[in-house]
């Protein structure tokens, strides 16, 4: 909320503990009459600040977050500026440095590494950055020009971030409010300068920033993202697959031959399998080459036809009698005590509707599990 009065002297004191912002001024008889901007369509805070820009002239900035994407946005002003004054919220974390959901297709564009390069050199280069020890209720933006006399303020609900600056839907019951003569941007200025002097400048919190955004423009191999990924989905769930919990022993799955001859990567990998057959109805077995994706199957095959389930396999013609094989009373059978009792077709039978596939009648098949 933001609350203005009249009084002799020309002060604006907001307070940065509360939701509230208290203007002072001594315009008697020309009260103030900020413009209200909608933040969407043509009327934006970024338009607003566009329109103001130009080579040399400064910028003041009071923030609850600051974002990357709004940074990016605005790459090409920022880069010209003479300087940049910055108050921040002490909690890097409070920041939202990679954006909110909003931001979601900016993420997807991968760019992210870059922006924090050119991010971090234009903070070294071009601003100056303060922290505050409380958190910042609302926010203000103060345009100056090369002789820091105030062209344009404008403070209220918004942000150093892309709603903030009216590129992504934000909040409708915001209020923004805009300076709209140069007494009313000097009012606003004036506060920034005091606000300014009284905070003192944190190295460690600094060093802090830096460090986060160092982080971001830093290479990382691809292997690491990959082991990130991996760790993300699955850090939640390192209790979840208990064996005897999913795979019933009394199936007798543990007294095959199938089941005996795996490693114990490959019994992980065939438990989350019928886990998610389970839960899910279906499963991809994506192991690389040689790893024994074949064996796996087999014995996710075996436990459901333990449980008196019909299985169907699916396989290329070129691979049939490699499916087959493992039914037959053959001595290359390895398996062949377990006495697998599966179906198999060929990719191909999938477009028709009968006629036989081996020696399966095609009209007459009844449908159960299907490994592909």
């Amino acid at each position: 909320m933001i609350l203005i009065r009249q009084k002799a002297e020309n002060q604006f004191l907001p307070d940065m503990e509360t939701n509230e912002s208290v203007i002072v001024y001594g315009l008697k008889k020309d009260p103030l009459r900020m413009k209200i901007v909608q933040n969407t369509g043509s009327d934006r805070v970024i338009d607003l600040l566009r329109s103001k820009f130009h080579a040399g002239c400064q910028l003041d900035v009071v923030t609850a977050s600051f974002s990357i994407f709004a940074f990016y946005a605005m790459l090409h002003e920022l880069e010209s500026l003479l300087k940049c004054r910055i108050l921040l919220p002490s909690a890097i974390t409070s920041l939202s440095l990679l954006g909110s959901e909003s931001d979601r297709a900016a993420r997807n564009r991968l760019q992210n590494k870059w922006i924090a390069k050119q991010l971090l050199q234009w903070i070294q280069s071009k601003s100056q950055v303060k922290f505050t020890p409380s958190s910042v209720p609302q926010g203000a933006f103060v345009v100056r020009d090369g002789n820091s006399e105030p062209l344009q303020a404008l403070l209220g609900s918004l942000a150093f971030s892309t709603d903030g600056l009216g590129l992504t839907p934000s909040n409708p019951l915001n209020l923004i409010q805009a300076s709209e003569t140069t007494d009313e941007a000097k009012l606003l200025s004036k506060w920034f300068d005091d606000q300014w002097t009284n905070f003192a400048e944190d190295p460690s919190v600094n060093m802090e920033l830096i460090g986060v955004l160092q982080s971001f423009a830093t290479h990382r191999d691809p292997f690491c993202i990959y082991s990130l990924i991996l760790y993300n989905i699955f850090r939640d769930h390192e209790d979840g697959l208990n064996e005897e919990h999913i795979v019933k022993s009394a199936t007798g799955i543990h007294n095959t031959v199938v089941w005996t001859k795996l490693y114990r990567f490959q019994r992980d990998g065939v438990v989350g399998a019928i886990d998610k057959l389970n839960r899910f109805g279906g499963c991809i077995i994506a192991d690389s080459v040689g790893l024994g994706k074949t064996f796996e199957a087999l014995a996710i095959i075996k436990y459901h036809e333990l449980r008196n389930d019909r299985v169907l396999v699916l396989c290329p013609k070129r691979l049939r009698d490699n499916w087959t094989l493992y039914k037959a009373n053959d001595r290359r059978n390895i398996l062949e005590s377990d006495r697998f009792n599966y179906d198999v077709l060929n990719h191909t039978d999938l477009s028709r509707d009968g006629g036989l596939s081996g020696d399966i009648d095609l009209s007459m098949l009844i449908g159960g599990i299907t490994i592909w």
